[in-house]
């Protein structure tokens, strides 16, 4: 039997805004960041290793250090825990924190609280994980159709989404689980890159990026666009040209425009034949999406990245807003929701293309990929999942890819624990690379 001892939370920040990593329309110089959670116990997990969780959730520099106050919050509440209890109930432990009415409070279900309760959730479920001795896709997976409905957090659903419905998407899922699992573990998930589209970075960078991405496989690209018109169209042309006619080529402007410009902009950059628009305008705008939809159709509108909880997305997906659902594993509150998510997605037949930009998204977020394709829709129709070549050399089992697709990890847990050499050089603000430059 092993107890939680203790919750630690690091506040991890990465100086990307140094070369224009991660740059786009409304976040010029961001420094990816992690609020990082670690739980300790007195136990050993199914290796003979001390049993440890790690988890994250990602925000762009200034204020992570008010997300880790927070996580600390709720990680004080799991102390004393019985692990092996925990792990036989995650839809009652993600419940107990969930349902904290003073945290709830500062929310509810939104903002810092909820990046807070994503990054300890995130941290739990890499400790189910490594308590199993298996991978948190390949833990889930395995469960029953009764077993993932009583995970998943269906509050306020019920109208569109109820547990009866829930269990049904999921009982039709069961049919080819174990085909869709051999071809995951043959083939791996079809993703796109976005290493090249950084919005500050040179035309000859960009196809370089490109180049060098299409020899990992990538064949799908996204740019980041919304600054300048006149510099959309020339380096869309240009990626446009170095991937071929034929390949997706889909771009993000990350919130920056109003409704009727981002139906201007959107037409005048259709000639590139684009899949879809990423965050066209602000991200509570649901009506606002929809109008884009319809406006410049035939090209998809993609969003959820900045959706609060399962709540916005079901007023986005019930109304018709959205074409491509991206579900982020650092702003919703961690697995259980992001079940909750992929069962509406299931419900209204939508694909899920999830975010995965950031400091230990890509390394979260292919399990959830997995989990949909095997569990949930059971489908890649549509589907592709973000890839960004940025900070997985921090990561003790960084996600794998080949082929342009998300490998199968056979890695315990959730891929979420940092090295000690990220950690010593950048924690903040005395890690040394930040004492270095302070």
């Amino acid at each position: 039997m092993a107890t939680i001892t203790s919750v630690e939370t690091i506040d991890l920040r990465f100086p990307t805004s140094l070369d224009a990593s991660g740059s786009d329309a409304m976040n010029p110089d961001a420094d990816y960041s992690a609020s990082y959670v670690v739980i300790h116990t007195d136990g050993t997990d199914a290796r003979g290793h001390q049993l440890t969780g790690y988890g994250l959730t990602f925000t762009i520099g200034r204020g992570n250090d008010i997300v880790c106050a927070a996580a600390q919050e709720y990680g004080n509440r799991l102390v004393g825990c019985d692990v092996d209890q925990m792990a036989a109930d995650m839809g009652g432990i993600y419940l107990h924190l969930a349902s904290d009415s003073q945290m709830r409070w500062l929310g509810p279900e939104k903002g810092v609280v909820h990046l807070a309760l994503s990054a300890v959730m995130n941290a739990v479920w890499d400790l189910a994980g490594r308590l199993a001795g298996k991978p948190v896709w390949r833990l889930l997976a395995e469960m029953t159709p009764e077993q993932l409905v009583d995970i998943a957090d269906l509050r306020y659903l019920a109208d569109v989404l109820p547990r009866e419905r829930a269990l049904e998407i999921l009982q039709q899922a069961e049919a080819g689980k174990a085909e869709r699992i051999a071809d995951l573990e043959a083939a791996g998930y079809p993703a796109y890159t976005t290493a090249a589209g950084w919005l500050g970075y040179s035309d000859e960078k960009m196809l370089r990026i490109i180049a060098e991405q299409e020899q990992l496989g990538f064949t799908a690209v996204k740019l980041k666009v919304g600054a300048n018109l006149d510099d959309d169209i020339r380096r869309c042309t240009k990626a446009r040209e170095a991937i071929g006619a034929h390949r997706p080529l889909m771009i993000d402007a990350n919130q920056i425009w109003d409704v009727p410009t981002a139906i201007r902009w959107v037409n005048a950059l259709k000639q590139f034949d684009l899949k879809w628009i990423e965050e066209p305008t602000s991200p509570d705008d649901v009506l606002g999406h929809r109008k884009v939809r319809d406006a410049v159709a035939p090209i998809g509108v993609a969003t959820g990245e900045h959706c609060h909880n399962r709540v916005m997305f079901k007023q986005f997906l019930e109304a018709g807003a959205m074409d491509y659902c991206q579900i982020d594993a650092g702003r919703l509150a961690s697995v259980n929701e992001i079940l909750a998510v992929l069962l509406l997605a299931a419900h209204f037949e939508v694909p899920v293309c999830p975010h995965a930009g950031g400091v230990g998204l890509c390394e979260m977020v292919h399990h959830m990929s997995m989990l949909d394709y095997v569990a949930v829709s059971g489908s890649y129709e549509g589907r592709l999942t973000e890839y960004v070549d940025s900070l997985h050399e921090y990561f003790v089992h960084p996600v794998k890819v080949a082929n342009g697709r998300y490998q199968v990890t056979g890695d315990p847990g959730y891929n979420t624990e940092m090295t000690q050499a990220a950690i010593d050089e950048f924690s903040f603000p005395d890690g040394s690379y930040w004492a270095s430059v302070r």
